[in-house]
């Protein structure tokens, strides 16, 4: 094989759904391997809410954009197919930053070996981002006590589903927000939480009230949109809000007024945001916290596959719709 195929951002998105307009397909001529360097050969690689901002001409947010022409960027996993690197062997499987591409050429930074015995599609599901992410956020930020109450928008999603499930086995009591009855049952039925609200179709007042009769402790923010205002009013004092994400206002040109920040006064809340990037270097200590709950059970996932590299390109929008069951991985 004398060339790969890879996928460019050309263009940023303006609002509304994302399609093949942004990207152009391309070949790539294979790689040379030289000393030091080892060549990877991406099996799966995983979709991700932040490719919005990624995408964005935001040069303030907290990772530089992927700049016009070069490859899209996102996280994978794969096997090494060719090595001269002293630390990585043929045959190891990988995860890191390798972008929308079946092959990937490295010198080591930024790529982990993966030794647990689990399938690619699972080790992107819960070891990669989303577990990392639901990791630090719940517990660096949230700071969880047994006996507490947390909501989590987006509950049913990558994230959404590990952290509430972690806080479930440390003895919270867990609400999560959904779009589906389907997700509503899969969260309460198949993961533990103990209630779901569906904010299409309850009413989001009423229905946290019922379910969060001691109020709210922690809220973990993954969505955005009417959700956050009725969570925000509900909140205990001392409370923490830890903002995560905010899909549903990623597409939109003027993103919807938060909360009014007497309440914050009031209860003496704590609101931070994070993002993963600051904490690549803790990797290792949270896949350590983490790597029990898994082993001993207590995390379940499921994953939406997507089929070929270029189904990535459409493949953002069930973000947007919420049509995704699971993390949301493009198999390669």
């Amino acid at each position: 094989m004398s060339t790969f195929t890879a996928i460019n951002l050309i263009a940023r998105p303006q609002g509304g759904p994302v399609g093949p307009e942004l990207f152009e397909v391309v070949q790539k001529p294979m790689p040379i391997v030289a000393d030091g360097q080892f060549l990877v050969k991406q099996s799966h690689m995983s979709l991700d809410p932040a490719m919005f901002g990624w995408m964005s001409p935001d040069t303030e947010s907290y990772i530089p954009p992927v700049e016009l022409g070069e490859v899209m960027r996102s996280s994978g996993i794969g096997e090494v197919v060719e090595s001269k690197h002293l630390d990585f062997s043929v045959g190891d499987r990988v995860m890191g930053m390798m972008g929308w591409q079946e092959y990937f050429l490295s010198n080591g930074p930024g790529l982990n070996k993966v030794t647990a015995p689990l399938p690619d599609e699972a080790i992107l599901s819960v070891f990669a981002l989303p577990g990392l992410t639901a990791t630090q956020g719940l517990f660096n930020v949230g700071k969880p006590k047994k006996g507490e109450t947390i909501v989590v928008s987006g509950a049913a999603g990558s994230v959404g589903s590990i952290v509430g499930q972690l806080a479930k086995a440390d003895g919270l009591t867990v609400i999560g927000v959904v779009g589906s009855d389907e997700k509503a049952e899969w969260i309460v039925n198949e993961l533990g939480f103990d209630g779901a609200i569906n904010y299409k179709t309850d009413d989001i007042e009423a229905k946290l009230v019922e379910l969060t009769p001691k109020g709210v402790d922690i809220y973990f923010e993954n969505t955005g949109g009417p959700i956050q205002h009725h969570v925000f009013a509900r909140m205990n004092a001392h409370g923490r809000i830890v903002v995560c994400g905010m899909i549903a206002d990623y597409a939109k040109a003027v993103p919807d007024l938060g909360p009014n920040w007497i309440q914050v006064i009031k209860k003496r809340l704590t609101i931070q945001g994070f993002t993963m990037p600051d904490h690549f270097g803790d990797v290792p200590a949270l896949l350590q916290k983490l790597t029990p709950y898994v082993m001993n059970g207590q995390i379940k996932h499921r994953a939406h596959v997507l089929e070929g590299l270029e189904s990535a390109m459409t493949g953002l929008n069930l973000f947007f719709t919420g049509a995704n069951k699971g993390k949301l991985i493009v198999k390669i």
